[in-house]
């Protein structure tokens, strides 16, 4: 059993993200139950419009002095098309911004709980692209479906069916004429121009995780000289995207063909019908003119309906990513009901677990078997590969087994909220990414209701308030992002005085000491056997010196523990594989 793959679909049907977009919809009902009503209101007097014109103008030729309430009517439903749809889109701008901010925060929910995998094949700047890009991509489609689209086809159907009522000849021309022009749209949309936007908007979240990717790592750009050569790549990676976009925009000119063929044929079969009518005396001058009117109005909403059909086609492509990240199941996910972890004494136990990443054949782990005492210090070694950092990311439930159990403090990771589990699991890594906030907010990330004072004492003790107080803004520096402002060593302890105030019962610390000069390393060292004092420690270890006072030390060989013991039982063993391991570090 493999781990559940972290991609997910590349491309969902339009009908799925539609399906999307009325989950959206849905959310606020009243909002748009009123926003459909006035909309609707405001389209029915639009289509009395051209009727009205024509009416006007048969009371005027007959002279029989109706034609004021005939006036009236007319502007009367002109202003009544205005009036409601600005209260529609009063309604609209309430809805449409209550529903974007939560459709983004629950995409930005849904992707910080996908895997650790997932996140590792995928760039955080494609990411974001595609997040922002959707949130807008939401906006254009709501107000186009609802104020151009649904209206337009509401308005050349109603002025076809009350010209079929009248001259039936006219009536039929006029609704064959609207519905192949409605169907040669939305096939040229769904059918020609989808394919080759959805291959435009994939290399514009290329794009955009281009540059994250380029200004992520500036430093490095920038100690090797290499601008140049990044505006080459970005360059090159430019030309391809206007490659493929200015063939998307091509189809969408292409497409304008359609509205120009139907509304010429329009045109000329309407106006023409009616004229030919009125030569045999079987329509009125105001027939004449509502045919005219209904014409134009018709030919204004067929090039609307065009392009409205296309920007929400373009809108289905843009927010298709943010819908696949609402169909993708979370890869680790808490089970129904789960209770908060309730932290004891830190026994960890690993119960023949079974283990292998995603794609391996191989498990890493088989059978794997140990438990820790609560309150023990211990160390975990090898070489890389091993296993010591699965085990790590296996006790925070980073990672499920496949096989058997991983338990702390009686209960297995799987049955408890992931989120109190990890608050009772504090880790230093090797190289700690810190948040572009201030040094105080970095240390209190662990307890955010933690005091001034108790975020300077865990500074105290990890060596880190003198370096802190020496800077500009004190604890109210801001570290830059990833930490950037401060030194490997600082940031190291930073990170150290966050893991001490979180007061977790169990401690890891990922090689935390390695970015340290000798001297700041014995402080640290220091601060660090008060603060593991009663807490079950694990520490990962390349530099073995860190490691001689441990309880016990594991030493890991693909996957499992081929060496237990303490340093001098261990050092010992002239033969072993941590023998080796001392030797090479003394010489």
């Amino acid at each position: 059993m493999t781990q559940p793959t972290s991609r997910a679909p590349r491309i969902l049907s339009s009908l799925a993200v539609i399906g999307f977009l009325f989950k959206q919809w849905s959310r606020r009902p009243w909002f748009f139950a009123a926003l459909v009503a006035f909309t609707i209101i405001a389209t029915c007097a639009d289509v009395f419009i051209p009727i009205a014109a024509g009416a006007l103008i048969d009371a005027l030729n007959s002279g029989s002095g109706e034609h004021w309430p005939a006036y009236a009517a007319f502007i009367g439903l002109a202003a009544m098309v205005n009036l409601f749809r600005q209260i529609a889109v009063r309604f609209e701008v309430r809805f449409s911004s209550a529903n974007m901010a939560d459709m983004v925060s629950e995409a930005f929910a849904k992707v910080q709980r996908f895997s650790l995998d997932w996140h590792a094949n995928t760039f955080a700047g494609s990411v974001v692209r595609k997040v922002t890009r959707g949130m807008w991509a939401y906006d254009t489609i709501t107000a186009t479906m609802w104020f151009g689209l649904f209206p337009s086809i509401f308005v050349m159907y109603g002025l076809g069916v009350y010209m079929l009522t009248q001259w039936w000849m006219v009536g039929a021309f006029s609704l064959g004429v609207t519905t192949l022009f409605v169907a040669a749209t939305v096939w040229a949309a769904n059918s020609y121009i989808r394919p080759q936007n959805i291959k435009s908007n994939a290399i514009d979240s290329e794009l955009g995780g281009a540059v994250a990717d380029a200004i992520g790592g500036i430093a490095t750009v920038k100690s090797f000289g290499a601008e140049a050569r990044e505006d080459d790549r970005f360059s090159a990676l430019a030309w391809r995207w206007r490659a493929e976009v200015k063939k998307t925009w091509l189809r969408f000119v292409n497409t304008w063909l359609i509205q120009i063929v139907a509304i010429l044929g329009l045109q000329a079969g309407l106006t023409g019908l009616l004229i030919n009518m009125w030569m045999a005396d079987r329509a009125s001058p105001g027939d004449v003119v509502f045919a005219i009117t209904a014409f134009m109005m018709m030919a204004g909403y067929m090039r609307r309906f065009g392009e409205e059909v296309q920007n929400v086609q373009r809108g289905l492509d843009e927010i298709q990513d943010i819908a696949g990240f609402d169909q993708l199941p979370v890869q680790i996910a808490d089970a129904p009901d789960a209770p908060d972890f309730a932290p004891g004494r830190g026994e960890i136990v690993f119960d023949q677990v079974g283990f292998a990443y995603e794609n391996q054949k191989r498990r890493l782990y088989d059978g794997f078997s140990l438990r820790i005492a609560p309150g023990e210090r211990v160390a975990l070694v090898g070489p890389t590969g091993s296993g010591k950092s699965t085990f790590v990311k296996l006790l925070q439930r980073l990672y499920d087994v496949q096989a058997g159990g991983v338990v702390i403090d009686g209960q297995d990771v799987r049955s408890v909220t992931q989120a109190s589990l990890r608050q009772a699991v504090a880790l230093v890594p090797q190289d700690p990414a810190l948040f572009h906030r201030t040094i105080a907010e970095n240390i209190a990330y662990a307890r955010p209701d933690a005091s001034r004072e108790e975020v300077e004492a865990a500074a105290r003790r990890a060596n880190a308030h003198d370096f802190v107080e020496r800077l500009p803004d004190g604890y109210d520096t801001l570290v830059g992002e990833r930490g950037v402002k401060l030194s490997g060593g600082e940031r190291q302890r930073v990170a150290i005085a966050r893991a001490i105030l979180s007061d977790a019962p169990i401690l890891i610390f990922d090689e935390a000491t390695s970015s340290l000069d000798n001297e700041t390393e014995r402080d640290v060292q220091a601060a660090l056997e008060s603060a593991t004092q009663d807490k079950t420690t694990i520490v990962i270890a390349h530099r073995l010196s860190t490691i001689r006072d441990a309880d016990r030390i594991l030493v890991f060989d693909r996957g499992r523990i081929v060496e237990q013991g303490t340093h001098d039982e261990l050092a010992a063993q002239g033969d072993g594989l941590y023998a080796r391991l001392a030797a090479l570090a003394a010489a």
